[in-house]
């Protein structure tokens, strides 16, 4: 298993301590009610800052329900590739989509990817994915790397396979995702991917985790659909 990035840590530390800092309420206490007594108003949160503008991520428009039965759709969270770059491990998120995408594709099938905006859980985010799938497989990934395989008719808290350890999931690891997603839509059953339970990840990870989940969760728009994302590899 990966050691952990001090300099990725203290960044993200930093970042959202910052972010706390800025979304404090702020009390006006100018305003004054009939009585000429003080009033309390709480001061609007500044806006998030912008993502950023990538060359192998560009977003072509709202993603639209699929009706190929060969495609399988990557959803992945909010913060993803445009304000966090790399997972828990420091994986870079383009290596990571990268992998998934070839394993679907060495199959026969068609990836997808789609920017999730309504939520940044990824049994949700795995829903939201699996419902524009015209084979009704999804992917989740956050941003933190946990990911989920996922299929239209079951309920959110449930799955095809689940990789909840972000720490102990490498790039072969993707790749073998995308290539079971695949199967799953063409109704397979295969075996699933072999996963390691590393019982001192939690230990070891788990404050980095929880800062990444915070950073995650601040892109969160409620009730903004899906984009349509185009990927493209050197």
């Amino acid at each position: 298993m990966a050691e952990i990035d001090e300099s990725l840590l203290r960044a993200i530390v930093k970042e959202v301590l910052q972010e706390v800092n800025t979304n404090e309420t702020k009390i006006d206490f100018s305003d004054k009610n009939a009585s000429g007594a003080a009033t309390a108003v709480a001061a609007k949160p500044e806006a998030t800052d912008a993502p950023k503008q990538l060359s192998w991520f560009k977003h072509v428009g709202v993603a639209k329900p699929g009706t190929s039965k060969d495609e399988v759709v990557i959803g992945v969270e909010p913060g993803f590739a445009e304000h966090l770059t790399h997972t828990l491990t420091g994986l870079d998120h383009k290596e990571v989509l990268r992998q998934v995408i070839a394993g679907i594709e060495e199959e026969g099938l068609h990836a997808r990817v789609v920017k999730v905006y309504r939520t940044a859980d990824v049994s949700f985010g795995g829903v939201e994915a699996d419902h524009l799938s015209g084979s009704g497989i999804g992917i989740s990934i956050q941003s933190k790397g946990t990911t989920i395989i996922h299929q239209v008719d079951q309920e959110p808290l449930s799955n095809l396979e689940l990789f909840p350890q972000a720490p102990v999931i490498d790039l072969p690891t993707y790749r073998a995702i995308g290539k079971n997603a695949a199967k799953y839509a063409k109704g397979e059953s295969p075996v699933p991917v072999p996963t390691v339970n590393d019982q001192m990840a939690r230990v070891q990870y788990q404050a980095l985790s929880a800062l990444m989940h915070i950073r995650e969760t601040k892109y969160v728009v409620i009730g903004k659909p899906a984009d349509e994302i185009q990927v493209t590899f050197d």
